[in-house]
């Protein structure tokens, strides 16, 4: 029987590990509130929609992959807030919870050796466990990407 613990470990780093980016956590780390839903010019999105947005692709994700009787979003309708402002402070902090919550529930998912990584998901039309573990992981790479764009095009970046 072939170990694909260390696999299994690597994924699930991959889904936080900041060795050659920014963190999510740090990526959102300290923004003022009055500055969540400014759209630096030329950009679509507000910072509050780049976090809303990964909090709410990688749910979808998630729930794809464990509930079998996922219902597929409407794009990009559904994995987007229409408004550059969070309803509350209170939703802003509850996004962030959940992309955290979220995302080591993945990483529980990544390194379960009873979910076969290689295996279709059962309710899907051939994508398979990791297929969806490596989505989640360079989604969330990009988005935070952007997210760090943002702050320096707002300047509240202080790099490293």
């Amino acid at each position: 029987m072939n170990d694909d613990s260390a696999v299994r470990e690597h994924v699930s780093r991959l889904l936080y590990w900041e060795d050659a980016h920014v963190s999510f956590d740090k990526a959102v780390e300290g923004i003022p509130e009055s500055l969540q839903s400014q759209r630096p010019s030329n950009l679509p999105y507000s910072l509050w929609q780049l976090v809303e947005h990964l909090r709410r692709a990688q749910h979808d994700i998630l729930e794809f992959c464990r509930n079998p009787d996922y219902r597929e979003l409407r794009f990009p309708d559904d994995y987007w807030p229409e408004s550059a402002t969070p309803p509350s402070s209170a939703a802003w902090h509850e996004s962030i919870r959940q992309v955290r919550e979220d995302r080591e529930a993945l990483q529980r998912l990544a390194v379960d050796p009873k979910v076969d990584l290689t295996a279709r998901v059962p309710h899907g039309s051939g994508q398979t466990y990791l297929r969806e573990l490596l989505l989640v992981a360079d989604h969330t790479a990009y988005h935070v990407g952007e997210l760090v764009m943002v702050r320096r095009l707002l300047g509240i970046w202080k790099s490293a």
